[in-house]
């Protein structure tokens, strides 16, 4: 299941053109906050899905019954791009476990690309809710191999993936390799280039937030 969290007008549009605007990426800061902003409209809608249970809460006026959430969320991320995305989504899951996963795009020519995984830290995530943060879904590749190796040891009893930007042919691949996930994404571009990078997209999102690598 795919939610477009621009398909109806809202701030998520305003934050998307200020995204994708070649003069306003040059504000680092700004390119961030407006990750983070997505990545808490994101949370707002997929707590929506989570679990709740009834709590009474003493107030100084009286006893309000509540509800609360019965678990807290895994929140994990694909470094170094998806760290903005994930910390707007701690800021509303903020007692939230946290889980990383290292991946790059190595290019074994000029068309085929292979994800290499290299660093994995996360909590045990067997029956628990996970949720994981990539802010650009171009191929898709990256989000498969990491989801595979987050569930290597453990199976989540659901699955939220987020995104900023993706491609149609990356959400298809998704959708295809991890059907029982739900897609949370601001806007679904039609095209990549011949490098793999969504068109129009908005470039890097590392490289915008944190500077380029070698």
């Amino acid at each position: 299941m795919v939610h477009i969290l621009s398909k109806d007008f809202s701030v998520v549009s305003e934050f998307l053109h200020e995204l994708r605007d070649k003069n306003i990426q040059k504000d680092r800061s700004k390119f961030r906050k407006n990750i983070e902003r997505i990545g808490q409209i994101a949370a707002y809608e997929i707590s929506k899905k989570l679990e709740n249970k009834i709590e009474f809460t003493q107030s100084p006026l009286g006893i309000a019954k509540v509800k609360t959430l019965k678990e807290q969320p895994i929140i994990a991320t694909i470094l170094r791009a998806g760290l903005p995305l994930q910390k707007g989504m701690v800021d509303m899951f903020d007692q939230a476990d946290l889980a990383y996963i290292s991946a790059y795009r190595k290019h074994t020519n000029e068309s085929e690309i292979e994800i290499v995984l290299e660093y994995v830290a996360s909590p045990d995530i067997n029956d628990r809710t996970l949720i994981i943060c990539d802010p650009m879904l171009a191929t898709g590749k990256s989000l498969v191999e990491s989801y595979k190796a987050f569930t290597s040891k453990g199976k989540p009893k659901k699955t939220h993936l987020v995104s900023v930007i993706g491609s149609q042919q990356g959400v298809d691949y998704v959708l295809k390799n991890i059907p029982e996930a739900e897609l949370w994404i601001g806007v679904i571009d039609e095209t990549l280039d011949k490098h793999g990078y969504i068109v129009p997209g908005l470039g890097d999102a590392g490289d915008l937030s944190f500077g380029e690598k070698l």
